[in-house]
């Protein structure tokens, strides 16, 4: 067909087209969060993190504002940093909130298997066997970014207290949580596990738990974080009684130091757990008591 012919097949339309985009309103423009600050920080390893920060107006407090860390930030902060500016003139809401993700717009990133767990059992458990071809066990350099090179970053940026940094995990989340207070009790002024999957690679956090009330017993670790477990009834993933019973051993250790609260959820489940304890758990880390 000649050029001029292909030219009068298009221009109709060519013409329908315009008349549309003239008659179509324009999209809305999307939800930007107030109060909100994200960037993306690399660590020493080269992994790029996405990290997401809630900040309050208020009067700064004469020593910094306190900070609670949450990861699977992409799924997590934006209920924590409205819960947060919601209640800015009440305790709960005069910290900052740094929510730690990874680069995508979806809720959860495989990233989070290396960065939350120990190494996978070899031969792995048959429950989990389907996770063997992601990489595993980058638990300790995790923690080494979120105590050093970020930790470092929003001091930076922000006028944070540096007595009360505190953390927040669910589910693998969790478990990296009480990794962080077994192997670096001092690090966060208050932890918070939510649903932590106590049963994960063989329950393998047993040895950590009891290396740890053992260093307590003797004296060996001093200041140690507050711990909050929260759990929900209808948890289909992690049965909650593990979670009561953990928190009955770490009770034991209370004459050492160890204060340690269990906040059970009746109508909530493994996924809907995080969202009902927003509140509970900005009052814990960020009002003092």
């Amino acid at each position: 067909m000649a050029p001029v012919a292909l030219m009068a097949v298009a221009l109709p339309a060519m013409t329908q087209q315009a008349a549309r985009a003239e008659t179509t309103p324009p999209a809305p423009p999307g939800y930007v969060m107030p109060s909100t600050h994200v960037w993306d920080l690399t660590s020493d390893q080269g992994e790029v993190y996405r990290i997401m920060v809630s900040f309050p107006g208020t009067e700064m407090p004469a020593d910094g504002y306190p900070v609670l860390y949450v990861l699977d930030g992409n799924a997590m902060f934006a209920g924590f940093a409205d819960a947060r500016r919601i209640q800015e003139y009440s305790d709960a809401g005069k910290g900052i909130v740094v929510g730690v993700g990874y680069p995508t717009d979806q809720a959860y990133d495989v990233r989070r298997l290396n960065d939350y767990t120990q190494p996978l059992l070899d031969p792995p458990p048959s429950n989990v066997r389907h996770l063997a071809q992601y990489k595993s066990g980058g638990r300790d350099m995790f923690l080494d970014f979120l105590t050093g090179r970020l930790r470092a970053e929003i001091g930076n940026r922000y006028k944070i207290n540096p007595e009360r940094q505190s953390l927040f995990g669910h589910s693998l989340g969790g478990l990296l949580a009480l990794h962080a207070l077994y192997t670096r009790p001092q690090a966060f002024h208050s932890i918070v596990a939510a649903s932590p999957s106590f049963d994960w690679n063989e329950q393998g956090m047993l040895p950590d738990e009891r290396t740890f009330a053992a260093r307590m017993a003797s004296g060996k670790v001093g200041r140690t974080s507050r711990l909050l477990v929260v759990v929900g009834d209808r948890d289909i993933d992690d049965d909650p009684e593990p979670a009561a019973i953990f928190v009955r051993r770490m009770e034991q250790l209370s004459v050492h130091g160890l204060r340690t609260r269990l906040l059970r959820y009746p109508e909530e489940g493994h996924m809907s757990v995080p969202a009902r304890s927003v509140t509970d758990t900005l009052r814990f880390v960020f009002e003092l008591r």
